[in-house]
């Protein structure tokens, strides 16, 4: 897990406004030599900061005999700029051009991080049936996920190691390694590969209807492998 300081650099901040903006959050009204004193950055890099989280929506200046800074509360602040967000997605997407064809070649996905976000967006664009075969940190991580398809009445056959079912699923309890993934999505695409810690996390995706079909079947003969009672 990220320290608290980096996961807020998703919101728009740097880290000199992060760290102040924690401070803000611990200390409550604080003057700009006050929020220096106790960050130990630089007087002027603190006023910059301080006026960049008020630019921001992520504090409130009070004009006083000495001027103040308090933060916003951290749910009304994120909820204001994944607001904004949204609003910005719905007025680009009509706007920008669109792609012709999609690719058939093969694609590959580098990255722990851009990984998991291929599998969740290949899980949400499902659209009749879903074959996942995980281990069960990641099957974890994207059970909710399974769980909206499944409300939604779409097929999903779930190969893992984890001892527990997932009701409505159809599920497999067998071993699995340490980050391999794959995913079959309407048997039209595919995601396969490895996700790790390191530098070698990284994961093959296609629409290639050979591939596809190749996966297809060894997710069937593993399939008639557990049946049998012969766990690979």
């Amino acid at each position: 897990m990220y320290p608290v300081t980096e996961e807020l650099l998703h919101f728009g901040l740097t880290r000199q406004e992060a760290n102040l903006y924690l401070t803000l959050l611990s200390h409550g009204e604080l003057s700009g030599y006050e929020a220096a004193k106790l960050t130990g950055i630089s007087r002027s890099n603190t006023y910059n900061a301080l006026a960049g989280l008020v630019e921001k929506g992520a504090a409130y200046s009070m004009e006083e005999n000495v001027v103040r800074y308090t933060a916003v509360p951290f749910r009304e602040f994120s909820g204001n700029v994944i607001r904004r967000l949204q609003q910005k997605q719905e007025s680009l997407l009509p706007r920008l051009p669109q792609r012709k064809t999609e690719t058939q070649g093969y694609i590959t996905i580098r990255g722990t991080q851009q990984i998991m976000d291929k599998l969740v967006n290949l899980i949400l664009e499902t659209r009749q049936r879903l074959y996942i075969s995980v281990p069960a940190d990641i099957l974890t991580l994207v059970e909710p996920l399974l769980k909206q398809q499944i409300a939604e009445e779409k097929k999903v056959v779930i190969l893992s190691d984890l001892p527990a079912p997932l009701p409505g699923a159809v599920c497999y309890t067998t071993r699995k390694g340490a980050g391999q993934i794959r995913l079959i999505v309407d048997s039209i695409k595919v995601l396969t590969g490895r996700i790790s810690d390191g530098e070698d996390a990284a994961c093959l995706f296609s629409l290639n209807r050979n591939l596809v079909d190749i996966f297809k079947e060894m997710l069937k003969n593993e399939i008639t492998l557990i049946e049998m009672g012969k766990d690979i």
